[in-house]
């Protein structure tokens, strides 16, 4: 039975709350910015584009005919459905049911931005020969440090409102890519059938 587009976007929403509740619970330790990062590079996507392919497929395998608008929104509905009420739901659930869980969010990403600053200074440096770069290279370092201070990151916050609302805009022409595409792959082409002549 083909369901419509907005139940598949109230199923893959379900599905999105459990990925990120099963990483909440399990994984919210010293790896907890990696791990949710991973999945939604890596699990989400999976599991959106799945959802937008079933959708698009079983329609049509119940009709003859498909237009490109009608596969673009099989494709796009359930996908905009789950993943705008998934963004509203973990934002509120951050916000105000564990602010402990966000904050430890925001540690862990500035954490990980200067372990990669380290990474990337110490392999600059290694590969210097002259020591004017090497002593440009140490006070750019240093300058840099300055944002990492506990006074610069007092208060930094990655997971506001204003922050969701762009990463969402970023999924979205995700969701609108992968719509085009299975619209113009699942469309009907036409078939143009020759004239009958009829005999005098």
């Amino acid at each position: 039975m083909t369901k419509s587009p907005s139940t598949l976007g109230i199923i893959l929403f379900i599905a999105t709350m459990i990925v990120f509740f099963v990483v909440y619970t399990f994984f919210s330790g010293i790896n907890y910015f990696d791990i949710s990062l991973k999945a939604n590079a890596f699990v989400l996507p999976i599991l959106y584009a799945g959802t937008a392919f079933w959708s698009v497929k079983s329609y049509w395998n119940n009709h003859r005919v498909v237009k490109f608008k009608d596969a673009f929104k099989r494709a796009f509905v359930p996908m905009f459905i789950g993943g705008i009420l998934s963004i509203f739901s973990i934002y509120a659930f951050l916000t105000f049911v564990d602010p402990a869980a966000k904050s430890l969010l925001n540690y862990q990403y500035v954490q990980r931005q200067k372990s990669e600053l380290d990474t990337e200074y110490t392999s600059a440096r290694k590969i210097m020969k002259h020591q004017k770069d090497i002593d440009e290279l140490d006070q750019k370092y240093k300058e840099r440090l300055q944002s990492f201070t506990p006074e610069a990151v007092k208060g930094k916050d990655m997971l506001t409102a204003s922050h969701f609302s762009g990463y969402f805009a970023a999924i979205l022409i995700f969701y609108v890519v992968l719509s085009v595409f299975f619209g113009a792959f699942f469309r009907t082409r036409t078939i143009h059938q020759p004239e009958e002549t009829n005999q005098a």
